[in-house]
């Protein structure tokens, strides 16, 4: 018989599972936590997913076709994190990339993964199936990885170039092994006390299911938010300011014009102007195309054009600016001539006078393409000494512009 004070062996293991369960898994923060509505609203962190879902989206595409794998990354989560609780963040070495935007943003972007995960790009980059990936990275597998993640947050900068509406450039992004335990000074991490991090799934092919984090000051989360939320900024403000009065000389010069010629003469109408520019036109000769025939002269009565009449869209002075901005909004425009996919160790084995092998036929149609969209075919040409691009097929208005999206 047992005594009362005393616990049964179940109920010693319960309690022992309920403290397997208290411990904090890797990546929970044990020490003081903040919360993400203290630093950013709710809009703030909702416009900032989105920013970083649009991005990442595209630069997904871009690590597919590098790895040749089908690769999904999605479902950002926005948070903050103490600087000083990275540690207990990042408890194992991690992968960190750290990027510098160079134009349309000011600040230091720092991507973090798990170091396993770095190793199968690094093994898929070198032409290998994933499957025999070393988490030991050394320089040649990290230099791997670092050309994954620049073409990554190129394709990136390009995007947001697009949701922001000017030119976003970054400086080729630098790579080491994030061991804060050991070296808590061994990898560039911004001084501010609190850091906004975006953890996006990450998934490739089948040999990787797992996370991809982003982290920056708090700073530079709301100046994206405010360039996305208030595009223009002072052009707006200048573009509202009144317009100046006539100078005195002007003034004055209108004020000695007689009261009659000052007068705007009345409109007259506009049909005889419109009738007698249609009768500049020789009578006997009308233009036809493709014909060469002469028509017998005949009397005939020229009557100007009816038209329906239908209204201009009504837009407002912000959506004309902003029409207009987007009018001035500069493309770059490519012409691809051929792709085609060789492992690193081919391209180091390149030498002056290889010959690489395009997948399009001789003679083919090249792609045009718009901020690396398709939006038209065309036929090489020679105009003087330089090459230019004949247009053979384009694609509607609509689609160019669904494509530029």
């Amino acid at each position: 018989m047992m005594n009362d004070d005393m616990l049964s062996q179940d109920e010693i293991n319960e309690l022992l599972s309920g403290m397997d369960d208290d411990e904090p898994a890797e990546g929970a923060s044990s020490g003081d936590e903040v919360s993400l509505d203290d630093y950013l609203t709710s809009i703030e962190a909702d416009a900032l997913g989105e920013i970083g879902n649009i991005s990442f989206g595209s630069s997904a595409t871009a690590l597919s076709t590098l790895l040749n794998q089908k690769v999904d990354i999605t479902t950002p989560k926005v948070d903050v994190v103490k600087r000083e609780a990275l540690q207990e963040e990042f408890p194992k070495p991690h992968v960190a990339v750290s990027v510098e935007y160079t134009e349309g943003f000011e600040g230091l972007n720092l991507l973090v993964i798990k170091t396993k995960d770095a190793a199968i790009i690094a093994d898929l980059m070198m032409g290998n199936d994933g499957t025999s990936a070393d988490e030991n990275l050394g320089e040649m597998e990290l230099s791997a990885v670092q050309e994954a993640m620049n073409q990554m947050m190129g394709s990136a900068s390009t995007s947001m170039s697009t949701i922001f509406n000017q030119k976003v450039d970054i400086s080729p992004p630098g790579i080491k092994v994030m061991d804060l335990a050991e070296d808590p000074e061994g990898v560039q991490i911004p001084d501010d006390e609190v850091l906004v991090q975006i953890s996006f799934d990450l998934k490739i092919g089948t040999l990787i299911d797992s996370k991809i984090m982003q982290m920056f000051t708090v700073k530079f989360a709301k100046d994206m938010v405010d360039k996305l939320m208030n595009p223009g900024g002072a052009e707006e403000s200048s573009a509202e300011e009144p317009i100046p009065d006539p100078e005195p000389s002007q003034q004055s010069a209108v004020q000695n014009e007689p009261e009659m010629e000052r007068q705007a003469p009345e409109p007259e109408p506009q049909q005889p102007s419109q009738a007698e520019r249609g009768q500049q036109a020789p009578r006997s000769e009308p233009q036809h195309m493709g014909t060469q025939s002469r028509m017998p002269d005949r009397d005939v009565s020229v009557q100007p054009a009816a038209f329906s009449s239908f209204d201009a869209p009504q837009l407002n002075d912000q959506e004309a600016r902003n029409l207009d901005m987007l009018m001035e909004i500069p493309l770059e425009v490519t012409v691809e001539l051929g792709r085609t996919k060789r492992s690193i160790k081919e391209i180091l084995e390149f030498s002056k006078g290889s010959i690489i092998e395009l997948d399009k036929l001789a003679g083919e149609p090249v792609d045009i393409l718009v901020n690396q969209r398709l939006v038209a075919k065309g036929e090489v040409v020679v105009i003087d000494e330089n090459f230019g691009v004949r247009v053979t097929d384009i694609v509607s208005k609509e689609e160019r512009l669904k494509n530029l999206r």
